[in-house]
């Protein structure tokens, strides 16, 4: 284990320094001289450097998150001289988890993995996107039974952070996105529709003052991110029966006043996602190819001091997009731009969807003087992708903040030693959606792993969609490459294995449908019974050993509350396992004369051929019917 002597501005950075000693095998000490003697210089500037010769370091940085990427850097390289020095693009970047939508709530051993894996990459900020996972004191019902962090949580996780020169950044919504909050009927008063806060109501704005004072209690940091994206209905529900028609700009205006209000008050620097304002000037649109539109009237509407949030995780390929947006952007301020790791529409990350469209956006911004960026990771329906498929994407980020050209192969090199896993592993992860009939790349966003997973053994809505297709051989291939990253992957092993138990079921689950119609309608009974007594069964135990591997992978790194959601998806998935055993052995035993949903001639779902995309509901793969309201 390598003996590192520190001398020099080193108090403040000692606890982050022995934190990270364990994951990165280095003992470090601050008298002696067996050992590596590192000089540690604090000066202004917008670059680190760090060198080595012989048994002599020297790391010279400004911020203290820049001292903790050269140590990397220097224990990454500790075997031969060398002298490197990086300059520093953003002021300000990291990711933002989604903590709601997907019912994973990360608990504080895996945000600390995660915050330690940042603090070497050299990542400075962090934020968990709650709509409703945080405790409101005021407000008992403000994410009831959805593992909510307390105020202990959040003030642990910040002084963790903190010790490494990470900005933790409260994340929450003061508009939209309450469908969790607002399905209480304690909240009926403050309700527009099933998701949206009544604008103009006093009580509105107590509720927000008591959302506000929770989320930011805990926090060093005076920002803040208050959301307000995506009201679709944004006077279109209770507001128009109480104050007839009123255009979303002007309800936006009105909102935004009394929110300011709020957050001077408390001596906030607050940000929103500024996706709204544009929609209002565009017919609803966000993203407009050629012409896009920035009125007055909009401009006017955004505070000065609100930060606009320009998101965008969907262009590729080149830069011009996203450098227009950028300066129109900028008619209302200085942006930060979010820009996305694609993890959130079912089991898969997908790192080439990620990387060409993340490679432009991240340029652009430098080529147009951006200095804050982060990236968002949610959770959307389920969060069936864990929080660790996450680790390359951020190591995108990371390399893109210290050079201004990527270098793939030092993207590569850095991933391996931040995290201690292996980049082709990672990359293999796109494989589980990326299947035969998908394009390369799967710039189109499908998510077959999801719809094969969950869709039904009887009924299977997308099995038209799959026919014809090897998906039983591309998932064992899978399953024997992600069995093999089982045992190299260091602290991300267990993550391996719950991937290889997924591509292991799918190698038998993907075309048990389709096989079960074809020899049902082939009338050939015994093959039929065959299928029942030995493949079913088979298929049944995988989806039990996977479900078993996922819960405690889940419980590892998630709070426990969420996992209910996945128990009822494997629950449904085994007991309609079991019903189609029995249902053809009831065929088989003429108590049946016919089996109907094998009957039933499968059409193309929703109308569209080949594998669709991002058909990333539960409620709407497993079934025709509905299974709740809002499924």
């Amino acid at each position: 284990m390598t003996k590192l002597i520190f001398n020099g501005s080193v108090d403040c950075l000692k606890a982050g320094i022995a934190e990270l000693a364990a994951d990165f095998s280095y003992i470090p000490l601050y008298e002696g001289n067996d050992g590596k003697k590192v000089n540690v210089i604090e000066r202004e500037g917008d670059t680190l450097r760090v060198s080595l010769s012989g048994d002599k370091a020297t790391i010279e940085y400004d911020k203290k998150i820049h001292f903790f990427r050269a140590l990397g850097l220097l224990l990454q390289h500790k075997d031969s001289d060398f002298d490197i020095t990086e300059k520093v693009y953003f002021t300000l970047n990291g990711p933002m988890y989604d903590v709601s939508q997907g019912n994973a709530v990360i608990n504080r051993k895996g945000c600390k993995n995660i915050l330690r894996r940042m603090a070497i990459m050299g990542l400075n900020m962090l934020m968990l996107y709650c709509e409703d996972s945080y405790d409101v004191p005021a407000q008992p019902y403000f994410g009831y039974m959805r593992g909510r962090y307390t105020e202990d949580d959040i003030r642990e996780l910040d002084d963790y952070a903190d010790m490494f020169g990470i900005e933790m950044i409260p994340c929450i919504q003061v508009l939209a996105h309450l469908v969790d909050v607002l399905k209480w009927d304690v909240y009926a008063d403050i309700k527009e529709d099933k998701e949206c806060l009544l604008v103009g109501e006093e009580k509105t704005y107590n509720f927000i003052r008591d959302l506000i004072e929770a989320a930011v209690r805990p926090f060093r940091t005076k920002r803040i991110h208050v959301g307000m994206d995506e009201a679709w209905h944004l006077g279109r529900g209770r507001y128009q029966d109480l104050h007839g028609v009123v255009s979303k700009t002007e309800i936006m205006r009105i909102h935004l006043a009394r929110v300011m209000e709020i957050l001077r008050e408390m001596g906030l620097k607050p940000m929103m996602w500024s996706d709204m304002f544009f929609r209002s000037c565009n017919d609803g649109k966000y993203y407009v190819t050629e012409g896009v539109k920035v009125t007055q009237e909009a401009i006017d509407a955004a505070p000065k001091d609100m930060q606009l949030v320009y998101w965008d995780y969907y262009h590729d390929d080149f830069e011009d997009f996203y450098l227009d947006y950028i300066d129109k952007h900028r008619m209302f301020g200085e942006p930060l731009f979010a820009g996305g790791i694609w993890t959130w529409i079912g089991f898969a990350a997908n790192y080439k969807k990620t990387f060409r469209t993340m490679n432009p956006a991240l340029m652009a911004c430098k080529r147009k003087g951006v200095k804050e960026v982060f990236a968002t990771i949610w959770g959307d329906n389920g969060t069936e992708c864990s929080v660790y498929a996450t680790l390359l994407g951020l190591s995108l980020f990371a390399e893109h903040n210290y050079s201004f050209e990527l270098d793939e192969e030092k993207l590569k090199e850095r991933f391996e030693f931040c995290c201690g896993t292996k980049y082709e592993d990672f990359m293999n992860l796109r494989f589980l959606d990326e299947t035969p009939g998908v394009t390369e790349d799967n710039m189109n966003e499908r998510n077959p792993s999801k719809q094969l997973m969950w869709q039904d053994i009887l009924a299977g809505l997308f099995d038209y969609n799959f026919k014809g297709l090897p998906l039983n051989a591309h998932y064992e291939e899978l399953a024997k490459k992600f069995k093999a990253a089982c045992d190299r992957n260091g602290d991300y092993n267990e993550f391996f294995e719950y991937n290889y138990h997924v591509a292991h079921t799918l190698a038998m689950k993907s075309e048990a449908g389709l096989r079960l119609t074809e020899i049902y309608k082939s009338g050939d009974k015994v093959a039929l019974k065959n299928f029942v007594d030995s493949y079913l069964p088979e298929l049944r135990e995988r989806v039990v050993n996977l479900r078993r591997v996922h819960m405690n992978h889940w419980y590892d790194i998630y709070k426990s509350f969420g996992w209910d959601i996945m128990d009822m998806r494997y629950g449904s998935l085994l007991t309609r396992i079991d019903s189609a055993v029995e249902v053809v052995n009831m065929y088989l035993e003429g108590k049946l004369s016919t089996i109907e949903e094998l009957d039933e001639v499968r059409l193309p779902y929703n109308g569209h051929e080949g594998v669709i995309r991002y058909a990333n509901y539960y409620g709407k793969i497993c079934s025709a019917s509905r299974i709740s309201p809002n499924a």
